[in-house]
C-alpha cells in the first residue's frame, strides 16, 4: 500500500505513529469489504463492489460514553443519520458507519442489532445510529441488497487501533476520486498545546472531484493526467465531479461542541487543497468529535437528583493549531486514498483507473 509520505510528497505537519485516525487514543476502525461477480449488471445479483466502514470513537471499551461532537455540511446532497441529535445535544455516543447510499438502512439496523447483542437480554435502550454514505453506483450494483445488517455488525466487530488499510476497502470499495479510483484514506497530526500534546486524526471516504481539478501539494496535475478517464470519456450519466465525501475528524484535545463544529467547518479547506470546488452533485458532510474525558456528559433520560456537568476546553483564541491540523490531515488523507487504491473494474465493465504513480512522480519532480 503506497502512502503519500512514503511516495515522497512534501506534506507539512507531524503525524502520529500510524499517521491515522487511530492515533487518537481509543479510536478504532473496522471494515467489511464485499467484492464479487463480473460482467453485465444484474440488479440484485451483482457485480458487487461495496462494503462498510466502522469507526468507534472510544473503541469497544468506551462504547456508549458520549464524546463532544459537531457537524458541518458543505453540500447537503448526501446523508448522515443521527445528525439532528448530534447538533442538538453536542454529543456522539455510538459507532459511526460509512457505506454506500442505498445501504444506509441495513447499516442503521446493524448498529441496533449489535447493541441488542451486547446488552445480553437487558431491556431496550434508546439510540440513534450514525450512518453516512457516498454513491458507488458506477462500479457497484448499488440497488442490490448486498450489504446486510450482519456486514455492519462485522465491521464494528473488526474495529481495531493501529495502522488502517486504505484505498478500496470497506465503504470505500466502490468509490472514485478525481476520476481515479478513490476510497478510504486517513492521516493524523500531533498538536502541541502549552505543556500538553494532543492528536488530531482524520478519516475520509473519498468519492468526489473532477479530473481537471486534481491538485497535489500545490501542483495542478489534473490537466496533465486528463487521458484515460472512463467516467468522462463515455456516455456515463453522472457529471464530472459527481459523488460525495464523508470526513470524520477525531481528537483527544478537550473541546466544546461548538469547537468540534468549528473543526468540521475547516474540512473543506483541506479538500480544496486537492482541487475540488465542491460540486452541487456532491454530498459533502463532516463530523468532528473529542474523546477527552469530560465526565458524564449527561443526556438521555434523567436519573437521580439534578446535578451539574463541567467541561474543560482549549481556549477559543488558541485553537488555530487544531484548525491547521485538520486542514493538513484532510489533504493527506485524500492523497493516501488515491495512492493506495488500485485499478478496479466493476459493473458493465466500468473501469476506475488507479492514479498513475510514475507520471505523478515526474509531474511533482520527485
Amino acid at each position: 500500500m503506497t502512502r503519500a509520505r512514503a511516495f515522497g510528497l512534501p506534506l507539512r505537519g507531524t503525524p502520529g505513529p500510524s499517521n491515522a485516525i487511530t492515533d487518537v487514543p481509543g479510536v478504532e476502525v473496522g471494515y467489511t469489504t464485499l467484492l464479487s461477480g463480473d460482467g453485465p449488471l444484474r440488479v440484485g445479483e451483482g457485480p458487487v463492489r461495496t462494503g462498510v466502514t466502522a469507526l468507534l470513537p472510544r473503541g469497544r471499551a468506551g462504547d456508549g460514553h458520549p464524546c463532544t461532537a459537531g457537524l458541518y455540511s458543505l453540500n447537503g446532497n448526501g446523508e448522515m443519520t443521527g445528525a439532528h441529535w448530534i447538533a442538538e445535544s453536542g454529543t456522539l455516543a455510538v459507532p459511526v458507519l460509512i457505506t454506500n447510499t442505498h445501504a444506509v438502512g441495513p447499516c442503521h439496523r446493524g448498529v441496533i442489532d449489535r447493541a441488542v447483542r451486547e446488552r445480553g437480554g437487558r431491556p431496550a435502550e434508546w439510540m440513534l445510529p450514525v450512518v453516512a454514505e457516498t454513491w458507488d453506483g458506477y462500479l457497484n450494483d448499488i440497488d442490490g441488497p448486498h450489504v446486510t445488517s450482519a456486514h455492519a455488525v462485522a465491521a464494528i466487530d473488526a474495529a481495531r487501533g493501529g495502522p488502517v488499510a486504505e484505498g478500496s476497502v470497506g465503504g470505500g470499495t466502490g468509490m472514485n476520486c478525481y476520476g481515479f479510483k478513490g476510497g478510504s484514506g486517513t492521516s493524523s497530526r500531533i498538536v502541541e498545546y502549552g505543556p500538553d500534546t494532543y492528536t488530531v486524526g482524520v478519516f475520509v471516504q473519498a468519492n468526489f472531484g473532477a479530473r481537471r481539478e486534481l491538485t497535489v501539494c500545490g501542483v495542478h496535475v489534473g490537466d496533465d493526467l486528463a487521458d484515460d478517464n472512463p467516467m468522462e470519456d463515455t456516455d456515463w450519466i453522472a457529471p464530472p465531479g459527481a459523488g460525495s465525501v464523508i470526513v470524520v475528524v477525531a481528537t483527544d484535545a478537550p473541546l466544546l461542541p461548538g469547537q468540534c463544529t468549528a473543526l468540521a467547518r475547516r474540512v473543506p479547506l483541506g479538500l480544496a487543497r486537492t482541487g475540488t470546488v465542491g460540486h452541487h452533485s456532491s454530498g459533502d458532510v463532516f463530523l468532528a468529535f473529542s474523546t477527552a474525558d469530560q465526565g458524564p456528559m449527561t443526556d438521555g433520560f434523567p436519573v437521580g437528583p439534578p446535578g451539574y456537568d463541567t467541561l474543560r476546553y482549549v481556549q477559543r483564541n488558541r485553537i488555530d493549531p487544531f484548525y491547521e491540523a485538520v486542514v493538513q490531515g484532510v489533504e493527506e488523507a485524500v492523497l493516501n486514498a488515491l495512492l493506495a487504491a488500485e485499478t478496479l473494474v466493476g459493473r458493465d465493465g466500468h473501469r476506475s483507473p488507479a492514479l498513475p504513480k510514475d507520471r505523478l512522480r515526474d509531474l511533482m519532480g520527485l
